[in-house]
């Protein structure tokens, strides 16, 4: 069954679907307005988000870590390799101790940062026309903290705070504290800063201070820069430039003071002990002198010869020995255990010393009593004064160190006002939303190639089904087309755009029936489509007036009684002449060109594919082939009803309207196969909307147009 054409009317479509660079290209600039409304949608996007979102200043200071005597064996004995491996830096300890509770806490007390209003109104928000309203203090009812709580601002320096039943409960000023009692407790605010607008919203948060901690550590940047520098670079972002700031040199000095703190504190342990021993000590010293000047009182001058006092000269000095490496044994003792060489060497010495001060008071005993008791008192005398003078020079020491103490690190750069926003960067998200939106557009339209698994391939199509493809009609840049959404009452496009390409493929359709037809003469051709909106009704009405512009004349006939889209002048139409209340001249009018005449659908209250099943329907081809040169008839879908079927052995030949890249081949099959059972009758095929397609020879280019159904 069917014709064959022959090789110069074939359009053969190329077999290779290799995507080259040009055709890709090609592709995008044909679906450049689909790419550009993806681009579109996401730059409207992206400045609304860059519009939306609330700018950010960050700033930045600077610390420096001594790391001497903190490095290690190791590392000073690998050199400048310490630095390539992943040794750990003293500024890896102080970087954790900034980031850690004991500062943060201190810091977020300070600058109050678990307390933070939120300006209401999303156009303020998104033309930046928010105030600001910084609070020194809050304090909300517990039972009533998780509820929303506003501030209205009232003039430049007032306020209203409205509770969450929506009743004004207190009124307060800029810098004074307001407080009233609410709900058996007491509602406290004190405002700092406000700068807002009369009428201006905001929400009130009292937070907690753990949580505003966690979220103070997240949003620190705390890195060393280099590798074993000792510095620390710090940066913080806030909403506010001078808050930033300010927040970044509380953590400074905070973690500043706490370090020098930290490594005074044994010296302040040792002078608190020496504070509390001293009037003890002076009170003994006291005690030694009255009565040694008592005693010499009673019994009057007493006469030392030089070896007393050369042997109170030498007793006094081993004591202050004997104290002295006392002091030497309990530093070593807070480093060592009592095993150590070093705090055995001390005791060994203090034996010895005890030992020869032992055997010099033996040798006193030979003195006169009244020396000996002189010596004994002048001896506590001056114990005492030497305990008394070493504690006071110590504690005067121990002061020195506890005031100049600077610990191991120093603030370089105090963090300041940044006047330039960091976040959000408009110009990047604005770039980035276009180049987001040019690559969805592109995945969309390769999702569009990829989606379109329908047959595209003549060659394919006559190699499956038998029949050839007489015509591929191209889509057309013609405006007539895109501008009415149905062209069915309208002019056909043929006639109006003679020099399209669509009309040339209509021509060479016209000459391939011609041809190629048993019996070109007098001829009835059914046109079918599987599918509604292949545009069998344009190809049907096309190929009618191109025919008629040829000389012939030309009958089109719409067969589809329940949707008809062909209109004619006359009242009657195909279902009136079938069900005998009109005839073929009744029901026939000229339209467009002297050779062509229409029959529209008519109106029947019969089901349409009884009227077809009659043979009233043969007796109305016959007589069309009569009067006319060629009559067309066009069907309803065939996947629908089977009015196309019953019609089919009635005529001459039968075209088949594929929608290029919408079919399958198993589809395209079964429905030739299905006719072929019905009629013998030769048929071929139309290939309608045909584009260019990347990979594969076809018309060239040609924007995308309406063919009607």
């Amino acid at each position: 069954m069917g014709i064959k054409m022959t090789e110069g009317l074939k359009n053969v479509q190329s077999t290779d679907n290799s995507l080259s660079v040009i055709d890709f290209s090609r592709l995008l600039w044909k679906k450049k307005f689909v790419i550009a409304f993806f681009i579109l949608i996401m730059s409207l996007l992206g400045a609304t988000y860059a519009m939306w979102v609330r700018p950010q200043f960050t700033s930045d200071a600077l610390l420096q870590v001594n790391t001497k005597g903190h490095s290690s064996k190791s590392t000073k004995a690998l050199g400048e390799m310490g630095a390539v491996l992943d040794l750990a830096s003293p500024a890896d300890a102080e970087i954790e101790l900034i980031k850690s509770r004991m500062v943060l806490s201190y810091v977020v007390e300070a600058e109050h940062l678990y307390l933070w209003t939120i300006p209401v109104g999303s156009w303020d928000r998104l033309l930046h026309r928010e105030g600001r309203l910084d609070l020194d203090s809050l304090e909300i009812p517990k039972k009533r903290r998780s509820q929303k709580w506003l501030a209205i601002a009232k003039s430049s320096d007032t306020y209203s705070v409205i509770s969450p039943d929506g009743k004004t409960v207190l009124d307060g000023k800029v810098g004074d504290i307001a407080f009233t009692e609410f709900a058996g407790d007491t509602l406290a605010i004190r405002v700092k800063y406000m700068d807002a607008r009369v009428g201006q919203k905001f929400i009130l948060i009292q937070g907690s201070p753990l949580k505003a901690e966690r979220a103070l550590a997240a949003g620190l940047y705390v890195r060393e820069r280099g590798k074993q520098t000792g510095i620390i670079a710090i940066r913080y972002s806030h909403r506010y430039p001078d808050r930033a700031a300010s927040i970044l040199n509380t953590i400074a000095k905070t973690y500043l003071r706490q370090n020098v703190e930290m490594r005074s504190a044994e010296a302040e342990k040792t002078l608190e002990f020496l504070e509390a021993q001293l009037p003890g000590v002076k009170a003994k010293l006291d005690s030694a002198e009255k009565v040694l000047a008592d005693y010499r009182y009673k019994i009057g001058s007493v006469d030392m010869t030089g070896e007393t006092k050369a042997h109170l000269d030498k007793e006094g000095q081993l004591q202050r020995q004997i104290m002295q490496l006392e002091q030497e044994r309990q530093a070593a003792m807070r480093l060592f255990k009592v095993e150590h060489p070093n705090v055995q060497t001390i005791v060994k010495q203090q034996s010895k010393l005890r030992a020869e001060l032992a055997q010099l008071k033996k040798n006193a005993e030979k003195m006169p009593l009244t020396q000996q008791e002189v010596k004994r008192l002048q001896e506590e005398v001056a114990v005492n004064n030497e305990v008394y003078t070493n504690m006071l020079n110590n504690i005067q020491q121990l002061r020195v160190v506890r005031a100049g103490e600077v610990g191991n690190v120093r603030i370089v750069d105090y963090a300041q006002v940044e006047q330039s926003q960091s976040k959000p960067n408009k110009s990047r998200i604005l770039l980035a939303s276009i180049l987001v939106g040019l690559i969805l557009g592109i995945l969309f339209v390769v999702l569009e190639l990829l989606l379109k698994n329908g047959v595209r391939s003549a060659s394919e199509i006559e190699r499956e089904t038998g029949l050839s493809v007489f015509a591929k009609i191209p889509q057309s840049s013609s405006k007539f087309l895109r501008k009415r959404k149905s062209v069915h009452h309208h002019t056909p496009f043929v006639l109006e755009n003679t020099e399209d390409k669509v009309s040339e493929a209509f021509r060479s359709l016209q000459t391939a029936l011609s041809f190629l037809m048993p019996n070109p003469e007098h001829s009835v051709v059914l046109v079918m489509g599987l599918i509604p909106g292949v545009g069998k009704s344009f190809v049907s009405m096309n190929l009618a007036a191109v025919v008629a512009a040829s000389g012939k004349k030309v009958l089109l006939i719409d067969a589809d009684m329940r949707r008809g889209v062909i209109h004619g002048r006359s009242k009657f139409g195909l279902a009136d002449v079938l069900a005998g209340i009109a005839t073929l001249d009744t029901a026939i009018s000229q339209k467009y060109d002297d050779n062509l005449f229409v029959m529209n659908a008519g109106k029947t209250k019969l089901a349409a594919c009884e009227l077809l099943r009659s043979d009233a329907m043969d007796r109305l081809l016959k007589e069309a082939r009569e009067k006319f040169d060629m009559v067309i008839v066009d069907t309803p879908p065939l996947n629908l009803v089977t009015d196309a079927e019953l019609i089919c052995p009635l005529v001459d030949f039968s075209l088949f309207v594929l929608h290029y890249g919408r079919h399958s081949m198993e589809e395209i099959k079964e429905t030739v196969e299905r006719v072929k059972r019905y009629s013998d009758k030769p048929a071929a095929i139309v290939m309608n909307h045909c584009e260019h397609e990347p990979g594969r020879y076809g018309y060239g280019y040609y924007g995308k147009g309406y063919y009607g159904k």
